[in-house]
């Protein structure tokens, strides 16, 4: 009982790899000593002036440990201690007692920041530097938030900003987008929805260390996962459409529009002689990289302009002048469960399947994939029953 007491006083972390404890700790190092330098250089030796504040550490360690905290974004660094340094201030110059006026200046502070949606844990030692920090900085005044509040924010801000995206951290942290297929079986899709989740952090009732969006992703996912297990062993060649409509790069726009519509499909694989796979064109394809007359679609000016200097060459309104070449592939025997994965995270609808030398097999599609979970669902169930 002890035991699992203490241990409520350990905080359960996502697990985190040597590569990225040493990328947050190498960017924390830039980004307080570029500060620090910069910021000497402005202002000189003058002893008068903090070159840097101690609440800049703390920040270091959210902008670059915890790039997609909501509390480590730029407006949250930029905008919390704004408001903290205002506060702080504020509040030495109207409240004599100075611990009476620190804890006036942290619980504002907080009440402001939250209302303006630029919450920052460092900001509550701004704002108690402002009340606190001695003679140097009650004489700087207002003058506090400018410098070295604001110029010292800024500079981290702009160091995290350029380490971070360097390494392979989107900053700021993009808000994550819906992840399950558009036509996914309703028992997965409509087990849990954005009103579900939205219900249940108001209930929760205290501040949640993640963005929303993040955490419907990872839930959305995590369902999807749950949903693929139990789909059995099924495997792509035992669903997919074997008598697969391909076309050839060199085709008009115009067949491809006339295959679409004639065989009623969606997508259709490009290939070479041989049967290779070389992209897919659809027909989003055909409606967002197509200009559209009386006679069918046609490359645009623009994109004509675009292919001639991508690909050297005078583009010719042909398939491969719209096809998407990076096509996700998958194998025969790939499990369906991880082709539910693949769709789900890419938002694709078909996913070629091609032998070991690269060559179309068949066609998997999304509700191929689904009508194999439900089928297998319904097994399972009989099954138990």
């Amino acid at each position: 009982m002890t035991s699992a007491f203490l241990r409520r006083f350990i905080p359960d972390l996502t697990p985190i790899g040597p590569r990225e404890r040493i990328r947050s700790a190498l960017g924390a190092l830039i980004g307080v000593l570029g500060t620090g330098l910069i910021s000497h250089a402005a202002v000189g030796d003058s002893a008068s002036v903090p070159v840097l504040i101690a609440p800049m550490g703390a920040s270091a360690v959210l902008l670059f440990a915890a790039t997609a905290s909501p509390l480590a974004q730029p407006w949250s660094i930029l905008g919390g201690n704004l408001i903290a340094a205002l506060v702080g201030v504020t509040a030495a110059r109207l409240v004599p007692d100075p611990y009476l006026a620190a804890g006036i200046a942290i619980g504002v502070a907080i009440a402001l920041m939250t209302a303006f949606k630029c919450l920052h844990p460092p900001s509550g030692a701004v704002a108690l530097t402002a009340v606190l920090g001695g003679p140097a900085i009650a004489h700087l005044g207002y003058g506090f938030v400018v410098w070295p509040v604001l110029a010292n924010s800024a500079v981290l801000l702009g160091a995290a900003l350029v380490f971070n995206n360097l390494t392979g951290r989107p900053y700021p942290h993009p808000h994550a987008q819906k992840t399950a297929p558009a036509e996914g079986p309703r028992s997965a899709r409509d087990a849990l929805t954005a009103s579900d989740i939205d219900a249940a952090i108001e209930n929760f009732g205290q501040l949640l260390d993640v963005e929303r969006g993040d955490l419907e992703a990872i839930l959305q996912d995590a369902q999807l996962r749950s949903y693929a297990r139990r789909s059995g062993l099924t495997v792509c060649k035992d669903i997919m459409s074997r008598d697969v409509i391909a076309i050839a790069p060199q085709a008009p726009m115009k067949e491809a529009l006339e295959l679409l519509r004639r065989h009623h499909i969606k997508a259709l694989p490009v290939t070479d002689e041989t049967r290779k796979v070389l992209g897919i064109v659809t027909q989003t394809d055909l409606l967002d990289k197509a200009v559209w007359g009386a006679l069918g679609p046609r490359l645009g000016f623009r994109t004509r302009v675009r292919l001639t200097m991508t690909h050297i060459r005078a583009p010719h309104g042909a398939v491969e002048d719209i096809m998407t070449t990076s096509v996700l592939t998958v194998g025969p025997e790939t499990p369906v469960a991880d082709a539910v994965v693949a769709m789900a995270q890419t938002g694709l609808h078909h996913l070629p399947v091609v032998d070991e030398l690269g060559r179309l097999a068949g066609l998997v599609s999304q509700t191929d994939v689904v009508s194999a979970l439900l089928a297998d669902g319904s097994k399972a169930m009989a099954m138990a029953a």
